[in-house]
């Protein structure tokens, strides 16, 4: 027996009489496997339990559906995806990058120092970053004193993680918070 599942608004399961099955296989509101019945006889089981018949595994042989409160399984999912979300943006929010350049004036710096000063208080990383332009190439010790005086004025803060390495055109230095004693 096949079953040929529509697309369907969102990414909904089939509920109740959406489900065009002849036979099921029942599983009940507490993970008990009720057996094959036909898809009438499933619907007045989950109909007197009060609650919903769902298709999890319109694939299977013959098609698996579960008693259960629907809106219920759609609101923890939807909990779910949004709690999953939030650690994502939490784990990329854990390094911050800071652009500098060889010729950066004082206060585009003492301002720079002060935002990562924030930023490692909370327990972030940082990466600080120098882009050389034309000329700027044949100085990279510029670049990489900069990159330095930037981790010297963390100090209070900060260690170093990963000193300046060149990469291309870029210079880049990661710096982690402190650890506690």
């Amino acid at each position: 027996m096949e079953v040929f599942v529509i697309a369907n608004k969102e990414k909904d399961l089939f509920i109740n009489e959406q489900i065009r099955a002849r036979e099921v296989m029942v599983i009940g509101p507490n993970g008990e496997q009720l057996g094959i019945k036909p898809i009438n006889d499933a619907l007045t089981l989950a109909t007197y339990a009060g609650f919903d018949l769902v298709l999890i595994n319109p694939n299977g042989n013959p098609p698996v559906c579960k008693i259960m409160d629907y809106n219920k399984f759609k609101y923890e999912n939807k909990k779910r995806t949004k709690e999953n979300l939030k650690k994502q943006r939490e784990a990329n929010l854990e390094m911050k990058e800071y652009r500098l350049s060889v010729a950066i004036d004082v206060h585009d710096f003492e301002t720079r120092v002060k935002q990562a000063t924030k930023y490692l208080e909370k327990g972030h990383r940082i990466k600080a970053s120098i882009r050389f332009r034309g000329r700027e190439m044949a100085h990279t010790e510029l670049g990489r004193d900069v990159l330095l005086n930037f981790a010297t004025k963390l100090e209070s803060v900060s260690d170093i993680e990963q000193k300046p390495v060149l990469d291309g055109r870029n210079m880049s230095m990661i710096l982690m918070p402190k650890k506690e004693r």
